[in-house]
């Protein structure tokens, strides 16, 4: 016992010492982190045009900069990127969003952020007039964010496919729906997916990662019940067995400002 609690508290100083080196002067300890943020499509489940992936990939980046990520190692990505020249994303596409955290994540060194807004398949989430299967996602993160503490977030149905591909010790995994469920709000008329408006309604009242995936989960599960959607999405949660005791190091900045 006294052995295993030397090596804990050894861990929490290493994991503290490499805050404590990062650029983050101003007290957060995402400063060093790259972060990735992708609306992957601007359909509806109807077929018509919608804003809610955009919106959301705009307002989860709002957000996560209040948290206390830096912006200039944030990068938005948009199937649609001409229309919000407010936000200069990029282009939706594997290529762009790997060449993307090649370069963040060799200046910000210190952990990633993945968030996906988008459709969703059994075989994986859209991108544009594509599907990014788990495996290829899961090469894009070993590539560039590597052994890094990395946080993914996937917003879409089916999207509990990644856990098995994405599960690594230094990752938390958080999706919107089980393997075999739908997710639900991507109607013309939705301003966000029901997933990424409880991230949006969650954060400010997080401490970090694992209570604000609490805090979505059961958010989501209240709006399902709420509305009468059937069967309930059932977001998944996976947190490593290298990062579970390291998350609570890395809180949010308290008493940020954020925006409606």
């Amino acid at each position: 016992m006294i052995r295993r609690l030397g090596l804990v508290v050894g861990l929490a100083l290493a994991w503290a010492g490499l805050i404590a080196a990062s650029p983050a002067e101003a007290g957060s300890p995402f400063g060093n982190w790259a972060a990735v943020v992708v609306a992957g499509d601007w359909h509806a489940h109807s077929g018509g045009p919608s804003e809610a992936f955009d919106n959301a990939r705009r307002d989860v980046s709002r957000d996560l900069v209040q948290m206390g990520f830096d912006s200039t190692h944030l990068r938005q990505f948009s199937v649609r990127p001409e229309r919000y020249p407010d936000t200069h994303p990029l282009k939706t596409e594997a290529r762009g969003i790997y060449d993307a955290l090649v370069d963040l994540t060799s200046k910000a060194k210190d952990g990633c952020l993945i968030y996906f807004s988008s459709h969703g398949a059994p075989t994986g989430v859209v991108m544009d007039q594509q599907i990014l299967p788990p495996g290829v996602l899961g090469d894009i993160l070993d590539r560039t964010c590597g052994a890094r503490p990395t946080v993914v977030i996937i917003s879409a149905c089916f999207s509990g496919v990644f856990v098995p591909e994405l599960a690594s010790p230094n990752r938390m995994v958080l999706t919107a729906a089980r393997p075999d469920r739908t997710s639900f709000g991507c109607g013309e008329a939705d301003k966000y997916p029901y997933f990424d408006d409880c991230f949006l309604q969650t954060a400010p009242q997080a401490h970090d990662f694992p209570s604000l995936a609490q805090g979505v989960q059961i958010c989501v599960a209240a709006r399902e019940v709420k509305e009468g959607m059937k069967p309930p999405s059932e977001p998944q949660l996976f947190i490593g067995a290298q990062l579970r005791p390291m998350l609570p190091l890395y809180p949010f900045q308290i008493g940020a400002p954020r925006g409606d």
